[in-house]
């Protein structure tokens, strides 16, 4: 069963991520050690698409191996 866009914001608010305005129902967010912004689209009851859940894990994944290379 797909997850929920708001279980998506969620985990990208826990991980730091901040919600910026996007065009119509898209929403970004960014990350000071993401380069670019995940967009999701769509209302937070909405099921979540596939590629947008591969798209935050990705995200999420990125910003951890980042932060472990920080000294």
């Amino acid at each position: 069963m797909p997850r929920k866009v708001r279980e998506l914001e969620a985990e990208l608010r826990k991980e730091g991520f901040i919600r910026r305005p996007g065009k119509g129902s898209h929403r970004r967010w960014t990350h000071a050690l993401y380069p670019g912004h995940v967009a999701l689209s769509g209302q937070e009851g909405d099921d979540a698409k596939s590629y947008q859940e591969r798209e935050v894990r990705n995200a999420i994944q990125t910003v951890r191996d980042a932060r472990r290379q920080q000294p």
